[in-house]
């Protein structure tokens, strides 16, 4: 994974990216603000998993499954007002929690046709004893406790310890041999927090059970939401697969990476849905503002200027769609 490839896709996409508090931190003299709009003409090239996925379920293109998906909103004034209500408790920008929603179901997950659907969908999970987090015999609890996790018990806040983790993750365990056990290649959310049946997000806010648990504890000071945990997965389900409760956790993660990226990279990115929603789609924002503010010093000492958080596919689309989705709101 050292290879030169690597360093341009650090370079491109960790360019969008941020650590967390519950609440905004203190201003900074040398925040830089990222204006509204795409960085580039062009939209980046789409993943290759989005395009497999939306063929596969035949449910029409991209753009299709984008006007699906705003229909939704658009049917349903008391969602979009939810939607307000949620965001002003997180004080963020409502177009960025509808930003990230219409990402999701453009380019990953369909949109079912009405909220009732999604309460339906979620009683599939209701009382099923048999959720774990697990992997072939191992569970997540197991896996936390070994060695090579021990400096992200010592993180300041929940978000961090799992950026963390996943982190430790990708570059330790992912496609490798640990302890004479090989670890499948893919995220760790998919490998350990999928369930047998289902997929890897849920919900309206098309969440992973990951998202949920790294902003637990934002949404219980903010919403005063259960405190979730990874022994009791039916509760983050509960949690993550109701529309009631899901959009907390799609606002907390939004402020979270918005605070991340002020305070470790030095850009505030409260103004541009696609960045946020970038962030969203990625994760991992405490690691990549690390990443960015790492290039960025290097190119300060070389006297360049700073580079500036770029948007991926998703972002670029968001971003170009702001001005229907504010419509939403009006």
């Amino acid at each position: 994974m050292v290879s030169f490839r690597r360093i341009l896709v650090l370079l491109a996409v960790s360019a969008a990216f941020a650590l967390p508090l519950a609440t905004a931190p203190a201003a900074r003299a040398d925040v830089i603000v990222v204006p509204p709009g795409n960085r580039s003409d062009k939209q980046p090239k789409v993943y290759s998993g989005s395009k497999l996925l939306t063929a596969m379920r035949n449910t029409g293109s991209f753009n299709d499954k984008y006007k699906r998906v705003y229909a939704v909103f658009a049917n349903n004034p008391k969602l979009v007002a939810r939607i307000k209500q949620v965001s002003a408790r997180y004080g963020i920008d409502p177009v960025h929690v509808i930003g990230a929603i219409v990402g999701e179901h453009t380019y990953n997950i369909d949109t079912f046709d009405t909220l009732q659907d999604y309460y339906v969908k979620a009683l599939q999970y209701a009382g099923n004893t048999t959720l774990t987090f697990s992997y072939k015999g191992q569970t997540a609890a197991q896996l936390f406790a070994m060695p090579q996790f021990a400096n992200c018990e010592q993180m300041k806040n929940t978000y961090e310890k799992w950026d963390c983790r996943q982190t430790v993750w990708n570059r330790q365990f992912m496609g490798k041999f640990v302890n004479g056990k090989l670890y499948t290649k893919d995220r760790l959310h998919r490998v350990f927090f999928k369930p047998a049946f289902g997929g890897q997000t849920f919900g309206f806010g098309q969440l992973s059970p990951v998202a949920a648990l790294m902003v637990t504890d934002v949404t219980n000071a903010k919403a005063g939401l259960p405190l979730l945990t990874i022994d009791d997965p039916n509760k983050v389900y509960e949690q993550i697969m109701s529309p009631d409760t899901s959009l907390d956790y799609v606002a907390a993660n939004i402020r979270v990476e918005i605070d991340i990226y002020k305070r470790i990279a030095g850009f505030d990115i409260s103004q541009n849905p696609g960045i946020t929603a970038t962030l969203y789609n990625l994760g991992d924002a405490a690691t990549r503002a690390r990443e960015l503010k790492a290039i960025n010093d290097q190119r300060a000492a070389q006297g360049k200027p700073p580079m500036y958080p770029q948007e991926n596919f998703y972002g670029w689309f968001v971003n170009s769609k702001e001005a229907e989705l504010r419509a939403l709101l009006n």
